[in-house]
C-alpha cells in the first residue's frame, strides 16, 4: 500500500482514503451497468464538438484578426491533449484486449475511427482558417513569409542561421549503423533525405526543430519566417558534400497520461517523478506530416515510430500552430480585443484609497462573491491571503493548490507565512495533469519554509479550491474560508471565468475543517453540514435534489433545474435529469464542453435544453439552480457532472445562502441563456448549431460582454 510522505498523511491513511472512490466506482458500475440502453453520446466525439466551437471562434471574422490567431491556437494546443490522453487511453483499452462498450455502445475501435472521421474535417478547416488569417493580415502590415520570398534578406539570414541556430541542430542519421533516433512528444522536426554524389547512395537523417528558439524568426518590421524554413533552406550546412534531396516536416504526439499503480507504490511522491520520466517514452499516438511527404519518407517514419497509417495525419500548410500565440500576443490594438482590467469587487473596495482593504472586516460584514476575471483575483481572494499572512492574529492557513501560476504570489505568501511561523498546510495535488513537475517544485519549497505539506491521496485527486484561515479573535477563534470553482492561479483567473465564496459562517468553517482533517490526517469523515462532497455523497445529493425536483412538478407543476457545467457524462445524473424531464420538470443546461446527454428526445428529453457558450474567456464555473418550490437552492463547486469528479476526486460544492448573491448568481445564468452572440444549441439530432443561426436576427446579448458591462457599473456606484 503506497505510504504518503511524513508530512502528509500515513499508508493506513492513504488506504482509508482511496477506498471510497473503490467502493463509489464499484457502486456506479454496478448502477450503469446497463446505461447504454438511454440516450448517451460518445464524450470523446463530444469534446471533439466542443473544439469545433473554438475553432469557429477562429472562423469568425467579427473577431479581431490576432483574436482569431489566438483561437487557432487554442484549437491546436487542445487537440494536443486530447491525442496525448484521451486518443492514448482509447488506444490502451484496445492493446489491452479490452472490448468492453461505452455507455453509447462503441467500442474502442469504433471510437478510434470515429474520432479520426471527426478530426480530418477540423485540421483540414484549420488550415483553411489560417490561410484566410494570414492573408488578412497582409492588409495590416503583418507577414509570415517564405524564404523564396525575401531573397534580398538570404546573406543575412544565412549567417543568423550560422551564428544563432546551426550551433544548437543536431542530425541524427537512420541507417544500419544508426538505429531510428527518440523522438520527443510534440518535437516538429524535418526528415532529410540526402544523397552521396560520388556513389549515388541516398541517407535519411531526423533534424528537430529547436523549441528553445523563437518559431517566428522577425525578417523585418512586422515580417516572420517560420524557423523550419530557415532550417530547410541551409541544410547545405549541415550535410556538407551531400546533396539535399528533399526534406518534409513531421511532428510526433505520445501517450503522456500518467499510469502509477498507486495502492503498489512505496512512494507517491517516488512514483509520480519515475511516471513522469517514463512519459516521455510514450507510445506514439498521433504523426502528423505536410501533405506533400512522399510515400517512402512516410513509411520510414512509420516503421520507425512503430505507427500505423490510422495514426498519420496530413497537414496542409503550417504545422503546430500553437505557434501563433507569439503572433497574437502582438501589441496591435485595433487588430486585438479591448483590454479588460478586472474590477474591484465593490464589497472589498477600502474606504480610503491610499489603505488597504481589511478582508476579515469585510467577510464578517456578510458573504462576499467573486466573480473572475470580471472582479480582481488579485484584490480580492490574493488580498485576502497577503493579509492573513501579515495578520499577527492569524494562527493557521490551510489551502488546497491543484494547478499554480509560474511565479504564483499565493505560494510564495503562502512561504512568507509559513517563515513567520504560522501553521500553514498545504495539499499539493501532484497528480495534476501537466502539473505534476511544477507542483512537485513549490511543494518541496513550502516544505523548506516549514509548512506542512500533503502530496495528494492514494486513490483520489483532490480537485476541491478550499481555504481556511483560522484568526484569533477577542477571546475565541473565527474560521474564515474561501469555497471556489477555480485554481489558485493569478494568470488563468484573468482568462478563466470562475467564482468563489468569502465566508465566515461557523458551518461552513466546521466543514471545510473537516475536509481538511481527513485530507491530511486519519479522519474518516463521510457527512457534512452544509457542503457536498465527493467522493462521499455529492452524486447523491445532486441527484436527490433532481427527484426533490421531480416531486415537485408532480404536486405543483413547477419544477426547475439549472445547470452551468464544464461537462455533463456521468450516465447517472443523465439518467437522473431524464426522469426529471419525463416527469415534465424544465431543464436548461449550460455546458462549456462534453455533453453526452442528449435533449429534446420526444418521450425522454423533451424539456430538457442544452447550450453552450464560447468566446472570449473560458467558462470554468460550476452553478447549480434547484427552484425547489420557491426555496431556491444554488450550489457552486469544483466539480463537473462527470465520473471521474464523482468517484475518484475530492470535490466540494458549497451552498451560496445570502440572497443579494443568490441574485447574482441568477443574472449570471440569465445572461448566458439569452445570450444570441456566443451561444449554440446541441439538437436532438446530435448537432451543435448557434443560436444566432437558429433565430436568424442579429444578435444582441453577448455574455462576455454584457457581464463586463455589469462589473463596471457595479464599480462604477461604488466610486
Amino acid at each position: 500500500m503506497a505510504a504518503i510522505r511524513p508530512t502528509g498523511a500515513t499508508g493506513a491513511a492513504a488506504a482509508r482514503a482511496g477506498a471510497p472512490a473503490r467502493e463509489a466506482s464499484q457502486r456506479g458500475q454496478r448502477r450503469d451497468r446497463h446505461a447504454a440502453a438511454m440516450p448517451y453520446t460518445n464524450r470523446e466525439l463530444s469534446w471533439l464538438d466542443f473544439n469545433a466551437r473554438v475553432l469557429h471562434e477562429a472562423v469568425d471574422e467579427r473577431n479581431p484578426l490576432l483574436e482569431r490567431a489566438r483561437f487557432l491556437a487554442i484549437f491546436s494546443s487542445n487537440l494536443d491533449e486530447f491525442f496525448q490522453v484521451r486518443v492514448a487511453g482509447v488506444k490502451q483499452q484496445m492493446a489491452a484486449g479490452g472490448a468492453q462498450r461505452t455507455p453509447d455502445g462503441l467500442s474502442p475501435a469504433e471510437t478510434l475511427r470515429a474520432i479520426r472521421a471527426k478530426v480530418l474535417p477540423l485540421v483540414a478547416s484549420q488550415s483553411d482558417t489560417w490561410s484566410q488569417v494570414r492573408r488578412e493580415l497582409v492588409g495590416h502590415g503583418i507577414r509570415i513569409v517564405s524564404w523564396s520570398e525575401r531573397p534580398e534578406r538570404h546573406l543575412e539570414l544565412r549567417q543568423r542561421f550560422i551564428d544563432e541556430i546551426f550551433p544548437v541542430l543536431t542530425p541524427l542519421a537512420v541507417d544500419p549503423g544508426h538505429p531510428f533516433p527518440y523522438i520527443s512528444n510534440l518535437s516538429l522536426s524535418l526528415a532529410v533525405t540526402v544523397r552521396n554524389p560520388e556513389t549515388g547512395e541516398r541517407g535519411f537523417a531526423r533534424i528537430k526543430v529547436p523549441p528553445v528558439l523563437p518559431r517566428l524568426v522577425e525578417v523585418g518590421v512586422r515580417t516572420y519566417m517560420l524557423l523550419e524554413q530557415v532550417i530547410a533552406a541551409n541544410l547545405d550546412v549541415l550535410f556538407p558534400g551531400m546533396d539535399i534531396i528533399e526534406h518534409h516536416l513531421f511532428r510526433v504526439t505520445r501517450n503522456a497520461d500518467l499510469a502509477i499503480e498507486e495502492d503498489e507504490a512505496d512512494d507517491l511522491l517516488l512514483a509520480i517523478q519515475e511516471e513522469l520520466r517514463r512519459r516521455r517514452f510514450g507510445d506514439v499516438v498521433r504523426l502528423e506530416v505536410e501533405r506533400s511527404m512522399p510515400a517512402e519518407t512516410r513509411a520510414i517514419l512509420e516503421r520507425g515510430l512503430q505507427c500505423s497509417p490510422e495514426d498519420v495525419y496530413e497537414i496542409s500548410g503550417t504545422l503546430d500552430l500553437s505557434a501563433l500565440f507569439e503572433l497574437a500576443d502582438l501589441d496591435i490594438p485595433s487588430l486585438q480585443l479591448s483590454p479588460w482590467n478586472p474590477v474591484t469587487p465593490p464589497r472589498v473596495v477600502p474606504a480610503d484609497p491610499d489603505e488597504p482593504m481589511d478582508m476579515f472586516a469585510a467577510i464578517r460584514d456578510g458573504d462576499i462573491l467573486v466573480h473572475h476575471p470580471y472582479e480582481s483575483f488579485a484584490r480580492s481572494v490574493q488580498r485576502f491571503v497577503e493579509q492573513a499572512a501579515d495578520d499577527p492574529d492569524v494562527l493557521a492557513i490551510k489551502q488546497t493548490l491543484y494547478r499554480t501560476s509560474g511565479d504564483s504570489p499565493i505560494v510564495q505568501t503562502l512561504i512568507r507565512a509559513a517563515e513567520r511561523g504560522k501553521q500553514v498546510v498545504v495539499l499539493v495535488e501532484i497528480k495534476a495533469r501537466f502539473d505534476e513537475e511544477a507542483n512537485i517544485g513549490w511543494a518541496r519549497a513550502l516544505e523548506r519554509a516549514g509548512a506542512h505539506v500533503v502530496y495528494g491521496l492514494v486513490g483520489l485527486k483532490t480537485h476541491s479550491k478550499t481555504m481556511l484561515i483560522v484568526r484569533r479573535e477577542g477571546r475565541g477563534l473565527r474560521r474564515y474560508v474561501h469555497i471556489g470553482t477555480g485554481n489558485y492561479n493569478t494568470k488563468t483567473a484573468r482568462i478563466y471565468v470562475d467564482l468563489g465564496l468569502l465566508s465566515c459562517r461557523s458551518e461552513l468553517g466546521a466543514d471545510v475543517t473537516d475536509l481538511f482533517n481527513f485530507l491530511t490526517g486519519l479522519s474518516r469523515q463521510r457527512s457534512f453540514r452544509r457542503l457536498l462532497v465527493a467522493p462521499f455523497g455529492l452524486r447523491e445529493g445532486v441527484v436527490a435534489r433532481i427527484d426533490r425536483e421531480i416531486e415537485r412538478q408532480a404536486t405543483a407543476g413547477d419544477g426547475r433545474i439549472v445547470f452551468k457545467l464544464n461537462a455533463i457524462v456521468d450516465p447517472s445524473i443523465i439518467r437522473a435529469l431524464y426522469r426529471a424531464s419525463q416527469a415534465g420538470v424544465q431543464i436548461d443546461l449550460v455546458v462549456r464542453g462534453i455533453c453526452s446527454l442528449r435533449p429534446g428526445l420526444s418521450g425522454t428529453s423533451e424539456t430538457i435544453r442544452v447550450r453552450s457558450v464560447v468566446g472570449r474567456f473560458l467558462e470554468h464555473s460550476r452553478i447549480l439552480y434547484f427552484r425547489n418550490g420557491g426555496d431556491e437552492e444554488f450550489l457552486i463547486g469544483s466539480a463537473d457532472m462527470m465520473e471521474r469528479n464523482l468517484d475518484r476526486r475530492v470535490e466540494a460544492m458549497t451552498p451560496v445562502d445570502d440572497p443579494v448573491l443568490r441574485e447574482r448568481l441568477r443574472e449570471i445564468l440569465d445572461v448566458m441563456l439569452r445570450d444570441d452572440r456566443r451561444a449554440w444549441e446541441l439538437g436532438a439530432d446530435g448537432v451543435w448549431r448557434r443560436v444566432e443561426a437558429i433565430a436568424e436576427e442579429q444578435a444582441g446579448i453577448d455574455t462576455f460582454e454584457t457581464l463586463m458591462g455589469r462589473a463596471l457599473e457595479s464599480a462604477e456606484g461604488t466610486a
